[in-house]
């Protein structure tokens, strides 16, 4: 499905395209389950192989709603790692804020669905940005070199 966008109406897929669809599910981790039926699989599963499709459209930019939902770490963290390696613009929405500390460059904080910030990543998250937008507290600490939220 992902190569559709670069089909005519009724074209049959390339080898090229076979070729492009078995590198984006190995990108996902999910070419052991290319034989498989989309309903046949978790949830997780599914979500990587919507990632998979992403990548089989070959664009500079990707956009993604929660891409980490119902995956477990291992994935969550195989898949912010893959996107960052992909050298694609990837704009997300996360509720993680340490995923969004560890992996993103730049974010827009929303409140009651309007930005009340935006810019560098480690520059925003703060504590009193956290307090205000979600009214708890927390403390910032470094782990490995990166900040780390740690909620109270």
């Amino acid at each position: 499905m992902g190569r559709a966008p670069y089909k005519k109406m009724m074209e049959r897929d390339s080898e090229e395209d076979y070729r492009i669809a078995e590198e984006s599910l190995m990108k996902a981790d999910m070419l052991g389950f290319k034989e498989r039926s989309y309903e046949s699989l978790s949830g997780g599963e599914k979500q990587r192989v919507i990632l998979a499709r992403a990548f089989c459209q070959d664009t500079e930019c990707i956009i993604l709603d929660e891409p980490a939902n119902h995956l477990d770490i291992r994935y969550q963290i195989s898949l912010f790692n893959t996107l960052i390696k992909s050298g694609k613009t990837v704009i997300t929405s996360v509720h993680d804020l340490n995923t969004a500390l560890r992996y993103c460059n730049k974010i827009c904080v929303l409140k009651k669905g309007k930005i009340i910030a935006s810019g560098n990543t480690e520059e925003l998250i703060t504590r009193e940005l956290i307090r205000d937008v979600f009214q708890v507290d927390s403390r910032i600490i470094e782990v490995e070199g990166k900040p780390t939220v740690v909620f109270l």
